[in-house]
């Protein structure tokens, strides 16, 4: 039986019956349901977030290994990375130095300040995107390896290239000299023997009995092997490549003809006194790029340092030329 509230009114002074409004109810009612959902769904993600579920405590363990093992990952990417820098550095700065190799520029390699920028990017990504990140940033760690083993291969045709440009630079002297005593002048300005002006000597000239064997000071390709009139007499010009060249003039006979091709040592012909010579002697000249050097800096095959130094005073010293 349901209970019936009464309350008294004072207007009328005397108790009536208390209906409630059905408005007042539904808004009791709605009242109630807000704050139970409210709080439920309070408990519910309290539930959540301190009591995980089986599958969620899984979940959770899961991510954090793939998120120690993204790091671990990520410190050894970059210490490849930092390998990769130093041997790009060490090529540019070094290998290629040696051989006068234009270095690599930048662009073709990934500028430092590039790679700090992805891994500040990576380290804020979720897990994602994450797997993306690492994938891109081995395949361009393995272009860059790629486009270093391709400069390591050009290095290895210039060390080719090296020994053949060893092999062409004059080395030796044209005459058997151990003794150091047939230099006879020097490369500079020398007195003529003919006019007894002071004029540039081009070359050095080896006094030696007529005869004596000149060989080729480096390999290369005989170009001129005759007396074409110009004061050297019988003489020979060898082109050698890579900007050298070599004269030998005032020979009693040559023996080597245009066009063939000589190595370091081999006989070119015989010491003697043609063209403009006051006695027997070898002319040498020693060109780089089309101009006369002091071939004195080129003798470093066949004697020692003490030698060296002794010739290099030798050749120095002001006297008068033989041709």
């Amino acid at each position: 039986m349901k209970k019936i509230k009464y309350y008294y009114n004072t207007n009328t002074l005397r108790y009536e019956k208390l209906e409630t409004p059905l408005r007042v109810t539904l808004l009791r009612v709605l009242g109630f349901l807000s704050a139970a959902i409210v709080t439920a769904l309070i408990l519910v993600s309290l539930a959540y977030k301190y009591f995980p579920s089986a599958n969620e405590k899984r979940l959770m363990q899961r991510n954090e290994a793939l998120q120690d093992n993204y790091y671990t990952l990520n410190e050894k990417v970059k210490k490849m990375q930092d390998q990769m820098g130093e041997l790009e550095k060490r090529d540019n700065d070094v290998y290629r130095a040696i051989f006068e190799a234009a270095p690599i520029p930048d662009s073709a390699r990934a500028k430092q300040t590039q790679q700090e920028q992805e891994m500040k990017l990576v380290q804020g990504m979720d897990q994602e995107n994450l797997y993306t990140s690492v994938a891109t940033t081995l395949n361009q760690l393995t272009a860059r390896m790629a486009n270093q083993t391709r400069s390591y291969q050009e290095i290895d045709g210039f060390i080719k290239n090296k020994e053949q440009l060893l092999a062409c630079t004059p080395a030796i002297q044209p005459v058997s000299n151990k003794d150091l005593n047939r230099i006879a002048s020097g490369f500079g300005y020398r007195i003529d023997p003919v006019y007894k002006t002071t004029k540039f000597h081009a070359g050095l000239d080896f006094a030696a009995p007529q005869g004596t064997p000149i060989y080729a000071t480096a390999n290369g390709t005989v170009e001129v092997a005759a007396n074409t009139g110009n004061g050297y007499g019988n003489h020979v010009v060898i082109n050698h490549g890579y900007g050298y060249g070599t004269l030998y003039g005032h020979m009693f006979r040559i023996k080597v003809k245009p066009g063939q091709k000589v190595k370091r040592g081999e006989i070119i012909g015989w010491v003697g006194s043609t063209g403009k010579s006051t006695g027997p002697h070898c002319h040498y000249e020693v060109h780089r790029n089309g101009d006369p050097v002091d071939p004195v800096f080129y003798f470093y095959n066949d004697i020692s340092p003490e030698q060296y130094d002794r010739l290099l005073k030798l050749a120095a010293s002001s006297n008068q030329s033989f041709d």
